[in-house]
This record gives C-alpha cells, sequence and structure tokens, in this order.
C-alpha cells in the first residue's frame, strides 16, 4: 500500500502542468457532469530529426497546431459522450473575429482554445489534457499495440503508413499515422471517425485486466502517460485515472451536427455547424441528458 501511494504521488508530482483552463469575464457557469477537453497537438517537441522522420512528422511547421480536438462529457447517471470538434469549425475567438477553431490554439494556446470551446459549446470545461506526436506513439506502444478493424486499405505517404483491410496491431508508428491521416474519401470527417475509433480501442486495452493487472504493461504505461501528457494547473494523475476509467466501457461516439462547407477569405475552407441542430446537441450535455438520436452523426 506505501509502494502505491508512494508511486501515485511520485507520478503526479511528475505531470506535466500547464495554464490551460482560466477564468475570463461572463465565463459559462458550471454545468452537470464532468467536461473533459483532449487535444492532440502536432508538436515536435523533444524529438529528434531521426525520430521526426520514422514517425512521419513532417518536419517544424511553425506554431504548434491542434490536428485532434475532442469534447469528453462524462454523465452523472448515464453514459460517456465523446464528440468530435472538426479542426476547421468556423467559430468565434475571443479577441479575433471568426476562424477555424485551430487557429485558436496558434494564437493563444490551450487557454485560448479551451476559452473558445466553451464559448462555441456552453459548456464549462473541467479538465483539459494535450499529447503531441512522439508521445502518443510511445503510449500505444507501451502497452504492446492497439487493434483496429479497417474496411479499406489505407495508404498514405505523408502520414507513413501503408495498411491493408482487415483487423490487425498497429504500433506506435502505425497508429499516429492513422489517426492523422486525411487520405480517404470524405478527409478530416473519416479522421475523426478514426480518432474516436481508435480512442476507444486504445482506453479498451490500457484499461483492461491484461494491462492493469500486468506491472510489466502497467507501469510503463503510467510513466509514458506522465511524461507526454500536459495537464491543466489543477488536474492530477486521479483524474486521468477517473476519465479512463469511466470511458473504458459502453460510450457515446459522435460529431457535432455539420451544416456544410465554405469558402471564407482569410480562413480558406472552412466547416459550418448546423446551427439549430448543435444548439440543441450542446444544450442535452449541458443539462446531463442524453442527446437525442437524431442528432447524432454515425460513421459512414
Amino acid at each position: 500500500m506505501l509502494a502505491l501511494v508512494g508511486t501515485t504521488f511520485y507520478l503526479d508530482s511528475s505531470l506535466n502542468r500547464i495554464d490551460a483552463i482560466a477564468d475570463y469575464e461572463a465565463r459559462v457557469g458550471d454545468t452537470p457532469g464532468t467536461n473533459w477537453l483532449l487535444v492532440g497537438s502536432d508538436s515536435r517537441t523533444g524529438l529528434t530529426p531521426e525520430q521526426e522522420s520514422q514517425l512521419a512528422t513532417g518536419g517544424n511547421t511553425g506554431p504548434d497546431r491542434t490536428d485532434t480536438i475532442i469534447l469528453v462529457h462524462i454523465s452523472g447517471s448515464g453514459e460517456p459522450t465523446m464528440v468530435s470538434i472538426p479542426r476547421d469549425s468556423y467559430v468565434s475567438i475571443p479577441g479575433y473575429g471568426k476562424d477555424k477553431i485551430n487557429a485558436s490554439f496558434a494564437f493563444g494556446g490551450p487557454q485560448l482554445l479551451t476559452q473558445t470551446v466553451e464559448v462555441a459549446t456552453g459548456l464549462h470545461i473541467d479538465h483539459y489534457a494535450e499529447i503531441g506526436f512522439g508521445g502518443f506513439a510511445g503510449i500505444v506502444d507501451s502497452i504492446g499495440g492497439v487493434d483496429v478493424c479497417l474496411e479499406q486499405p489505407m495508404v498514405d505517404p505523408l502520414a507513413g503508413i501503408d495498411l491493408p483491410p482487415g483487423c490487425q496491431e498497429l504500433s506506435g508508428t502505425q497508429a499516429l499515422g492513422f489517426v492523422r491521416s486525411r487520405a480517404t474519401a470524405l478527409a478530416d470527417l473519416d479522421r475523426m471517425n478514426n480518432q474516436r475509433k481508435f480512442m476507444s480501442a486504445l482506453l479498451a486495452k490500457a484499461t483492461s485486466p491484461t494491462t492493469w493487472l500486468n506491472p510489466f504493461r502497467l507501469f510503463p504505461l503510467a510513466s509514458d502517460a506522465v511524461d507526454s501528457l500536459a495537464v491543466d494547473n489543477g488536474d492530477h494523475i486521479w483524474h486521468l485515472g477517473r476519465l479512463a476509467w469511466a470511458m473504458r466501457g459502453g460510450m457515446t461516439t459522435t460529431s457535432i451536427p455539420i451544416g456544410g462547407f465554405e469558402n471564407v477569405y482569410g480562413s480558406g475552407n472552412v466547416l459550418l455547424w448546423d446551427h439549430d441542430r448543435a444548439s440543441e446537441f450542446f444544450q442535452a450535455l449541458a443539462d446531463d441528458r442524453p442527446i437525442p438520436p437524431e442528432l447524432l452523426t454515425t460513421p459512414p
């Protein structure tokens, strides 16, 4: 017991903490349930040139951007909901006017991204976690890879993958390419579906008895997660544990109701939310109610 407690507090003290959530004027009040903002950035911090080549990151591309934005709502009474927020969503960014939502991360880092998500959704963000390229691959490798099933082959030299159809175990490098690739018919929409599919598979394996009863997998996983993740100043290792445990079983996965696409000067091709349906969608989460089935987006 002493060793377990000591290890827990050691891991907690080793977490990388950043100022990601802050109060601001007219901030949305606390909403029922627990809301996490999960961000996958294209940060290459800590990677050697050889690792960048192995992971097919494309080298330095300027300020860090967000390849993945996922909102997780943990209900007080029902199953969790995982919502993909398209990175090209055209929303209001406080202090910068309207632009793609991932631009908020480039403009003002995690804190501005979190505020932008709160303003756009009306949901109070309670916790924040961010991971870069190298950290993602390391976590996958620490649990011995993750199984996914593909209906079609996925070949994308830019993401460094050449995957056949069928069920297969992905290494960290392959998994990173899988969740980054847009070399499919629906591009970003397919990528969001793949990200939610992979996140579910990753959490299922990370919380399975084969992992948490095996110290040779559990401790490398915990250590890699601590080294790889950046969390808000108020977050702790036990918050991450509760998140993983809550998402280990049944979970609703969806994206925001989409209204279409439009070319906007200065922003390029942007994704528009279906305003009425999106308002109803997020109001259900704010009330800690299940999202009406007709508002859910299922994979094609």
